[in-house]
């Protein structure tokens, strides 16, 4: 599939004056509940069929592999916004302890031990089905208060997609094609012509049930000047426009190398995460945030290839509404 696969229909006229009707007329127009019965939790990922990994394997073809994933580190991008922190890592046992220690096991056997603790989603991660509601229905028309309990997730916990999320993946390096030195700006609205542009420019289409991995160089920016507000502050991203495409194109994710995916600030006054509120209980669509795409986008630059095979497992834990990933981008 070409350019083609951008039709400029698909872009959602909203008004930036009227939330409210522009978030209720998105989410009416591009709802997904029941297309996979009353029982689906998987959402847009069941676009991942057997064919679409059949044939995103035979896309390895030089053997070459990147890791998607920022570091999990106590340096990291978080301030503590709801109580997201950085991840704080401690040993158990050194080999200090295995030396000097008495560790309690026979013939000279010493060892080291470590622990994290972390919010799941304070850095590489997956946004969960059961992450964010609209007016109190998480994905697929379901109460929210009967998904989500002090026990986690009980319908659509992250655990799930632990075996699904393998495909193909498509880089658009929007920040390339359209930034400067690579970056766009903080509050850059990606339109869907303009990820019409980038696809031209790469020579790639999109195609049903593809992961698509969208740079915007933000991550780039604040590695090499600090964090600042990297996280909950000003960010280029998606704009509220790309809605229609998001459903039409029938993509099982999409990642990017921001901290909340959409651009930032919204679109619209006195809204919050308004992309969010549609993607994810309406369309059931997986959101990657703060994936890192810098070396994957500097070889996809170099050879011209822009598809690659792409495995991104969230981490397990049952009941969770997001969860780390290290995606793995196979060329």
């Amino acid at each position: 599939m070409n350019s083609s696969s951008f039709p400029s229909s698909s872009s959602f006229s909203f008004d930036s004056a009227d939330p409210g009707s522009s978030i209720a007329a998105a989410a009416a127009a591009f709802s997904n509940w029941g297309r996979w019965g009353a029982d689906d939790v998987l959402g847009t990922v069941n676009f991942i069929d057997a064919e679409v990994r059949r044939s995103a394997a035979s896309l390895v073809r030089r053997g070459v592999s990147f890791s998607l994933s920022m570091r999990f580190q106590n340096d990291g991008p978080q301030k503590g916004w709801r109580r997201r922190t950085n991840p704080v890592h401690t040993m158990l046992d050194t080999g200090l302890d295995a030396v000097y220690g008495d560790q309690g096991f026979p013939h000279g056997f010493g060892g080291a031990d470590d622990m994290v603790v972390m919010p799941l989603q304070c850095a590489t991660q997956w946004d969960g089905l059961g992450h964010i509601f609209d007016h109190g229905k998480a994905w697929n028309g379901r109460d929210a208060h009967r998904v989500v309990t002090g026990e986690g997730d009980l319908v659509t916990g992250i655990e799930k997609l632990a075996s699904p999320v393998v495909g193909r993946g498509v880089l658009l390096d929007v920040g390339r094609v359209l930034g400067s030195d690579g970056e766009l700006p903080d509050g850059f609205a990606i339109t869907v012509e303009h990820l019409a542009e980038t696809a031209a420019a790469h020579g790639v289409g999109v195609r049903r049930g593809d992961i698509v991995c969208v740079r915007t160089g933000q991550l780039a920016r604040a590695r090499r000047e600090g964090w600042g507000d990297y996280a909950g502050g000003p960010a280029p991203g998606l704009s509220f426009g790309t809605a229609g495409w998001l459903h039409s194109t029938q993509i099982a994710a999409i990642a990017t190398d921001t901290w909340g995916f959409e651009v930032r600030p919204n679109e619209f006054e006195g809204a919050f995460q308004p992309l969010h509120q549609v993607v994810i209980p309406h369309i059931g669509l997986l959101i990657g945030e703060m994936w890192d795409l810098d070396a994957l986008a500097a070889d996809c630059a170099s050879d011209g290839v822009y598809e690659f095979f792409l495995t991104a497992a969230p981490l397990p834990v049952t009941g969770a509404v997001g969860a780390p990933v290290n995606p793995i981008a196979v060329k």
